[in-house]
Parts: structure tokens; sequence; C-alpha cells
């Protein structure tokens, strides 16, 4: 089950956020090969004092990532989805592409806990909870 955090400097409307949040989950399916339903997302906005860049200046905006997700996918794949998710914040929110920072951090699959299961090892195309 991964979960997916956006931290963001600045304020969006609801329907941005809301077609920010499926965007997310349609370039997580297809570039990770796995089903929806089990995916959790979070988008925070944060008061830009309160969230930092090192190389961005504090009058603009920054995105900071967190991307936990279950081991067992290639680089290639993890370093596309990245990218699709940084092109995607600046398009939907007008941050720059180099104003963004991403971390994948990978776990089993049994760190991944629902109330019907905890999840198994990442195989393509797999749907761990049928969805």
């Amino acid at each position: 089950m991964p979960h997916l955090q956006f931290e963001i400097s600045k304020k969006v409307n609801i329907e941005k956020k809301k077609k920010f949040i499926e965007e997310v989950k349609l370039i997580f399916c297809e570039v990770m090969q796995t089903g929806s339903y089990h995916i959790a997302i979070t988008l925070r906005e944060i008061d830009r004092y309160s969230i930092e860049l090192g190389k961005v200046s504090q009058n603009e905006d920054v995105c900071l990532m967190n991307l936990d997700i279950r081991e067992g996918r290639t680089g290639k794949q993890k370093r596309i989805l990245a990218k699709e998710f940084i092109l995607l914040v600046k398009e939907k929110f007008d941050i720059k592409k180099e104003n963004q920072y991403v971390t994948i951090t990978e776990h089993k699959g049994s760190d991944f806990n629902l109330f019907e299961k905890s999840l198994k090892t990442w195989k393509k195309n797999d749907k761990p909870l049928n969805g």
C-alpha cells in the first residue's frame, strides 16, 4: 500500500486537489504496474516559512515528496515516477521543477497494513486488494 505524500508551500482550491490526487493515482498505477484500490495519498499545504529546500529562496514555492512504496520496482520505474510527479506538480500547482525534491523509501509488503490484511511482495500488474 503505497503512501504518496506531497507537501506544498501554497494553498490550492478543492477542485485542483481532487484532479491532482486522481492524476497521482493514474501515474502511479501506470508506472508501477499495479491497481489503485490500495493507494494512500496525502497532500499537505504548508506555510512557506514552515517548509525548506536549501537551494530555493524563501519567496519561491516548493514541493517535498515522500513516496513509501513496496520493494521490487526497478531503478528506472522509480526515476520515471519521480520525474512524472515533478512534472505534474509543475503543471497543477505551478511550482518550478527545480524547486521540488523526491524521496523514495522501499518497504517489504508486510510493512503495509490494512484492516483486511498485510500486503504481499509486489509483482507486476498486481491488485493486492482486487481493486
